[in-house]
């Protein structure tokens, strides 16, 4: 009898600063059994374009660009291996279209364009959602060093850039997951019920919203 469904063998999860991809990714990595592949975090220049000091963006940029390249041409695909990945490279141009202006802009997308052509595309992103407002207190309460230079206007750029890619992204299946209402955390239905949806064939753009969520019940 032929199998009726193929699960995604390189799962991506995507979206804005203290969105909780790193610790859902960490979660569906260890409840998978997969290779987990997080997000590079060192980069010289990054206090630098926290500090506003000229030019520093484009080296930024440079810096993770270059590093999330190598990191995902390394990845291993097998047919018996999941990856589970708490970023996608297309992340690296939507940032690299709000911090650059035109003529870094130029420069850079010939690299990215260059780079974007030799790595794989996932089966499956992870969307996960959530409002300025609600990121704004996440950041205040996580208050990792370096983040407190983050404005609330800079936050609502992303949220924005991110909501428009998603809206256009066709590349590979996509959950959408609106993190508002939902702790994978604190409240192990909510993560029981994403584990269940990952586990049934999800074609082309869905949107995933556990029961018991306070949106799902108003």
């Amino acid at each position: 009898m032929a199998k009726l469904f193929d699960p995604p063998r390189y799962i991506a999860l995507e979206g804005p600063i203290r969105v909780g991809k790193s610790t859902l990714s960490g979660i569906i990595a260890d409840r998978l059994r997969a290779q987990r592949v997080t997000e590079p975090e060192s980069n010289p220049f990054l206090p630098n374009f926290y500090d506003g000091e000229l030019g520093a963006a484009f080296q930024a940029q440079f810096a993770f660009l270059i590093a999330r390249f190598e990191q995902l041409r390394a990845l291993e695909r097998s047919p018996h291996k999941t990856v589970v990945c708490d970023y996608i490279f297309e992340k690296d141009k939507l940032f690299a279209c709000i911090n650059l202006n035109d003529v870094e802009l130029g420069i850079y997308n010939r690299y990215y364009n260059f780079f974007r052509e030799q790595l794989p595309t996932p089966d499956l992103v992870i969307y996960l959602q959530a409002s300025p407002e609600v990121l704004k207190k996440r950041l205040r309460r996580k208050n990792m060093p370096g983040e407190s230079a983050v404005s609330d206007d800079y936050i609502e750029e992303i949220v924005k850039a991110y909501e428009h890619f998603f809206f256009h992204y066709t590349a590979s299946d996509l959950l959408v997951v609106n993190t508002n209402d939902i702790d994978f955390v604190e409240r192990h239905q909510d993560l029981q019920e994403l584990l269940r949806r990952l586990s049934e064939p999800i074609r082309g753009t869905q949107y995933f919203l556990p029961l018991g969520s306070e949106a799902a019940s108003a």
